[in-house]
């Protein structure tokens, strides 16, 4: 065990790159709002998101295949179409908030530049760091980035400590405000990211993590992974419930909670939030530059190259360079001149919700035939986690659904 421990890594990665900001503002609104009430749905979120990454694993593990190849080469043409048509929407939004959302966090600490030149600089400085370096570059600089956030943002934590007994009583006592379904579904959606999900299978193999007696290292790190990522997004709901932030929605929640900080223990408070928002943001934003383009270019490979040919997907390749500059190039000036168009949002909102839960019964599907994943078939405790994913990403995509044709049809 020890020794597992010791090799945790991709686990780290997808942990620094799940908690961005929306992670912290959607925590920072619950905790605002219900106080340490909603802490419950930080832990069920963390596990449910576990249990589709040891799903992943376990089916890349027990075929050698990526899990966007058994999509391909197993399922229905429409499951691959649909993700492809939906990963190139979701990059272009969350690429946008991320050059937004880095921009705003280094102009809060140095506010010499402007939001969008802090931003337009960052994305300019992820595509350099990952066109020129390798994976184990960018595993040291996750480890780094998510220690350094969680130690500050845990020291925040205990500065404004409330009562260890709320906090004990809503981490393992489920409660349900009358009015605070959506932001249960959303922490609970929002905690350990999405579609980055998919992109543990590409980190593990850079790890050399290939065969079947792997799935133990990989649990191993996986547990690490979203130990961290509940424990972070406990800590900024304590926090967002000891200061009282003035403003509670958008994206200038996270400043409104450091001037609370500061107003409340001084400025040490609002330079130690402030520099943990910004190391969240930025390692997010440089999980997404490096790991999303691989998706891409195993698209390319699965519908390039005969059936049956494993993927090997390269970051040297042509095609995940010229998805790593679409990540970082459009983005960064098209959001600045012009908003997101309705139909685009209505699409990505949509699609986005639709995801979680197909991710869930894909699992569940994939991974219980017994023919393609041989002795790594799925056992009742992750059928059970599995299952229990399905089911609440499912409300999620109804409430979202609701939500949409709420906003979007005439009144």
């Amino acid at each position: 065990m020890l020794q597992r421990l010791r090799n945790i890594g991709p686990g780290i990665v997808i942990a620094a790159t799940g908690l961005g900001a929306g992670d912290l503002i959607a925590a920072s609104v619950a905790g605002a709002k219900y106080g340490t009430a909603l802490l419950w749905a930080v832990v069920i979120g963390a596990v449910m998101k576990f249990a589709l990454n040891e799903g992943l694993a376990r089916w890349q593990l027990a075929t050698g295949t990526t899990l966007l190849e058994g999509w391909v080469h197993r399922l229905p043409k429409i499951v691959s179409i649909y993700f492809f048509i939906y990963l190139l929407l979701w990059t272009f939004v969350v690429a946008g908030a991320l050059i937004a959302a880095t921009g705003l966090a280094a102009h809060a600490l140095f506010p010499g530049l402007s939001v969008a030149q802090w931003g337009m600089l960052h994305s300019l400085l992820a595509l350099v760091l990952v066109m020129t370096g390798r994976y184990a570059i960018l595993e040291t600089a996750m480890k780094l980035f998510i220690g350094l956030m969680f130690l500050v943002v845990m020291v925040c934590a205990l500065l404004v400590l409330p009562d260890t007994g709320d906090i004990l009583t809503g981490m393992l006592v489920p409660n349900i405000p009358a009015d605070g379904i959506l932001y249960i579904f959303g922490i609970i959606g929002g905690v350990g990211g999405s579609v980055t999900i998919v992109c543990y299978g590409y980190w593990i193999r850079e790890r050399g993590w290939t065969q079947p007696t792997d799935m133990g290292q990989s649990r191993v790190d996986l547990a690490a992974a979203y130990l961290l990522t509940g424990l972070f997004g406990i800590a900024v709901m304590i926090i967002a419930a000891g200061v009282h932030p003035e403003v509670i929605t958008g994206k200038e929640m996270a400043l409104s909670v450091a001037r609370r900080l500061e107003s409340i223990v001084g400025p040490v408070g609002l330079w130690c939030f402030l520099i943990g928002f910004w190391s969240a943001v930025f390692s997010s934003m440089l999980g997404v530059w490096q790991g999303v383009p691989y998706i891409f270019a195993d698209f390319v490979q699965q519908y390039i190259n005969r059936p049956g040919t494993p993927s090997r997907v390269s970051n040297r390749s042509f095609a995940y360079r010229g998805y790593l500059l679409y990540i970082a190039l459009p983005p960064m000036f098209l959001l600045q001149v012009i908003e997101q168009p309705v139909w685009m949002v209505i699409l990505y909102s949509v699609a986005g919700a639709f995801f979680m839960p197909l991710l869930a019964g894909l699992l569940l599907y994939m991974n219980n035939r017994r023919s393609w994943v041989q002795d790594l078939r799925n056992g009742m405790l992750s059928n059970t986690l599995l299952l229990a994913s399905l089911l609440l990403f499912g409300l999620l995509l109804a409430a979202k659904l609701a939500d949409v044709w709420g906003s979007y049809t005439p009144q």
